[in-house]
């Protein structure tokens, strides 16, 4: 289980770290997807459907938040 923990965290620092030149949208879509599949996921006892699910919910949150950031940038 320490394991996987800690393969899981190296592959999270790894993939954040290539978000340096992604846009607010971009960031807001892959951390809602993220957020939103392990809700789906904890709500439905592990479900593959809620899984998707949340993640497909997630993504869409995220995506419209990160564009409203990028919107007040400019």
């Amino acid at each position: 289980m320490h394991f996987i923990r800690t393969s899981l965290g190296i592959a999270a620092l790894i993939t954040l770290s290539a978000c340096a030149g992604m846009s607010s949208t971009d960031k807001g879509t892959i951390a809602g997807a993220a957020i939103g599949g392990v809700a789906g996921s904890a709500l439905t006892g592990g479900s593959a459907v809620g899984t998707i699910g949340g993640a497909a919910a997630g993504g869409i949150i995220g995506h419209e938040v990160g564009e409203d950031r990028d919107r007040h940038r400019r």
